[in-house]
């Protein structure tokens, strides 16, 4: 029995921030010297626009907007607590636009057994997988797991999960859901390296769903590849004033060295397709580099990094929903996505 993704929904809030960001990362830097190099380098990021939920322009009477000018302030920028009841307030708003986009029938509702749930950007229970039963009116015997912290490859290890269940049970119904507001973790600093690294991450969500029918993507094999020696090039812990990220300037000369010693490079004249995860622009020219991939391979990764940013687990799905729409019957692909290890998550899939 092979599990497939039917359909896949994306979101992203309403607010562009990506210009307004650069703005103020660019005056929080102190030295003359960083500003210009931050300048430099977030003219050659490649993105357009990112968005989040956080308004960057002051609000004028509207209570439903989060005012971002109040909620970031040089000198006093919130704490953990107040990132994550912002996060319960905001996640459910981006969790029921991006589940109404997947146009689930009645027939479609009440067959879903399983809800999976991907995010390392907030945390709150009942959570989000309960926002999810309660917005479609689901059965409460309806299974769920949470698949949280896991950072940026998250999503492709809630499909391996996605396809044992429905491997183990042909009826199976599985409702997956990524969701992440990024924009929350937003740390005041003067390491150029760390403000970088904000440069690229926004919010976004992903709704997808997985049955055993022989339609969308059919999800054939998984593996993980950890790169020795590398675990401290990305972490993500939890600290008083929000979640902390080190995303080490390394990152990419080590993944496509690793790329390169993979059994994917006597495998990539065989995939048709490429869904990688578009972390940054460094890092898609680290894996075509590293898998020596033709120019125009990652075309569908470069274009969510251009229009959406990095949106940590949801972000590959983007790029899967893009290539679906394109895609022909019988082409086979290679979704890949990079996280904490650092390791790289890989799912073979077919076009059904």
């Amino acid at each position: 029995m092979t599990a497939h993704i039917n359909r896949i929904a994306t979101a992203v809030p309403e607010h562009d921030v990506h210009d307004p960001f650069v703005l103020f990362a660019e005056n929080m830097l102190v030295d003359p010297r960083l500003r210009s190099i931050f300048r430099r380098m977030a003219s050659r990021a490649d993105i357009l626009h990112r968005y989040s939920f956080l308004n960057p322009q002051r609000p004028s009477g509207d209570f439903t907007s989060h005012d971002a000018t109040q909620f970031y302030r040089l000198g006093n920028f919130p704490t953990t607590s107040q990132r994550m009841e912002l996060f319960e307030r905001a996640a459910p708003v981006l969790m029921r636009k991006v589940v109404d986009r997947l146009n689930l029938n009645d027939e479609e509702c009440s067959s879903i057994s399983h809800i999976l749930v991907t995010c390392c950007t907030g945390l709150y229970a009942p959570g989000l997988d309960f926002e999810v039963i309660e917005h479609l009116g689901l059965p409460s015997k309806v299974e769920r797991t949470m698949v949280s912290f896991m950072g940026c490859y998250a999503a492709i290890n809630a499909l391996k999960l996605a396809r044992h269940i429905v491997r183990s049970d042909p009826k199976a119904s599985v409702l997956m859901l990524n969701l992440e507001l990024c924009s929350l973790h937003f740390q005041e600093t003067q390491d150029l390296e760390q403000v970088l690294s904000f440069l690229v991450f926004a919010d976004g969500a992903a709704a997808s769903l997985i049955t055993s029918q022989e339609k969308g993507l059919a999800l054939d094999s998984f593996e993980a590849m950890m790169v020795p020696d590398t675990r401290d090039l990305i972490t993500w812990k939890i600290r008083n004033r929000g979640f902390d990220m080190l995303l080490s300037g390394q990152v990419p000369g080590e993944l496509s060295r690793a790329l390169h010693e993979s059994e994917l490079m006597g495998m990539r004249h065989d995939i048709d397709l490429w869904a990688v995860h578009p972390g940054g622009r460094s890092v898609l020219d680290a894996v075509e580099k590293g898998l020596e991939l033709p120019s125009d391979a990652l075309t569908a990764s470069r274009e969510v990094l251009s229009s959406y940013g990095n949106m940590s687990s949801a972000t590959v799905m983007f790029v899967l929903e893009k290539i679906m729409r394109q895609a022909k019957r019988g082409q086979r692909g290679c979704a890949m996505a990079f996280g904490p290890g650092l390791t790289a998550e890989t799912m073979r899939f077919h076009v059904a």
